[in-house]
């Protein structure tokens, strides 16, 4: 994170994947078989904003720290490149009603999120409230980890944990979340009687 609080992290650059998890006892024994490091779990509550590009969250983690986060990234299965700038954020609740004034919410995700590292990747294993277990791999870049060796570790990590073609998720949460809203939403209209 950044020291100066309230200063934007220069843009970033991961190679992403997520996957819904069959079984989160066994990912979390690979991932803890595998594992180079481990951090602390994280409760967090991301509020998406609607934005023109990319996606726009608050992130609240533990009810003790905030980070605003903006990402763009390509809608697909496969390992993507996903571009990001990160924000602390030291008045969270002001800056939410002020975002919720300009913009407007999309969507709220609650997740516990246990976190584990492969040298320079984050794997994630998340309990995403009302969506169910996913698994997420994040590969950082820059310097030393080239795009070539960023999709190398992800493919590897997939392999590792077995993860089904049919598993695999193309957007955000909030675009998981929104899918199940409009697929309910649809099925209530079907269901109106005469």
């Amino acid at each position: 994170m950044n020291s100066d609080p309230g200063t934007p992290s220069a843009p970033r650059s991961n190679i992403e994947l997520k996957a819904r998890l069959a079984s989160f006892d066994k990912a979390r024994e690979i991932a803890e078989k595998l594992a180079t490091d481990r951090l602390p779990d994280q409760h967090q509550i991301d509020t998406y904003f609607r934005c023109d590009r990319g996606r726009l969250k608050l992130r609240e983690i533990n009810g003790q720290r905030a980070e605003l986060i903006w990402y763009e990234r390509p809608d697909q299965a496969e390992p993507k490149p996903s571009n990001y700038c990160l924000l602390d954020v030291e008045k969270p609740a002001a800056v939410k009603q002020s975002l919720i004034a300009a913009l407007g919410v999309r969507l709220v995700v609650e997740k516990h999120r246990e976190i584990h590292l492969y040298h320079n990747v984050r794997i994630h294993l998340d309990r995403v409230v009302d969506l169910g277990e996913f698994l997420e791999f994040e590969a950082v870049l820059g310097p030393d980890v080239s795009v070539d060796k960023g999709n190398s570790q992800v493919h590897y990590l997939r392999g590792q944990f077995s993860i089904a073609d049919s598993d695999l998720r193309t957007g955000s949460y909030a675009d998981i979340a929104a899918a199940r809203l409009a697929s309910a939403e649809q099925a209530g209209d079907n269901t109106g009687t005469a």
